[in-house]
């Protein structure tokens, strides 16, 4: 099947959700109008009307009990780095190392770069779903976000009662 893209108006920006019958394979912010016709809504697959109503949820403050089904094109190490993120409870945060440090140890590695991390996180195609947004810098510091820092800002406050980090050097 062919996928389809539908655009999703969030308070942070319109969102592009692309995919099929079977999963959600992209989610991201659009900063620009996308060169393709919208789905009519008798024709808008399934896990996309879920992503749609995960999102409702999500940006009301709630937390979704429920993950619509993902389809994410990526490396092996890749798409480890991202199920890794789908292990974050909502409202937390970890850092580059500690991802690295948990993943080395899991695959009897002695040590993987941070930065290793960070290509994968930059990579993620489901912004959002797939949190990268809960991933900070060394010593707790806001850093590095696809959508931009003010967007990761946002997520983070979103999810948590306490504010979120500083803004890294």
């Amino acid at each position: 099947m062919t996928p389809k893209t539908l655009l999703y108006s969030s308070p942070l920006g319109p969102l592009a959700l692309t995919g099929d019958d079977h999963a959600l394979a992209q989610l991201h912010f659009l900063d620009t109008p996308l060169p393709c016709p919208f789905p009519a809504p008798h024709d808008i697959p399934a896990p996309l009307q879920e992503t749609c109503h995960w999102l409702d949820l999500y940006f009301q403050g709630k937390r979704p009990d429920f993950l619509p089904p993902l389809n994410p094109a990526g490396t092996p190490f890749q798409l480890k780095v991202w199920n890794y993120l789908l292990t974050l409870p909502y409202g937390t945060t970890t850092t580059y190392g500690k991802i690295a440090q948990d993943i080395a140890r899991k695959e009897g590695q002695r040590n993987l770069s941070p930065q290793a991390v960070g290509n994968a996180l930059a990579r993620n195609p489901i912004l959002i779903l797939i949190p990268c947004h809960r991933v900070l810098g060394a010593q707790n510091t806001l850093t590095g976000y696809a959508a931009g820092l003010p967007r990761k800002h946002a997520l983070l406050a979103l999810e948590s009662p306490q504010p979120p980090p500083a803004e890294g050097i």
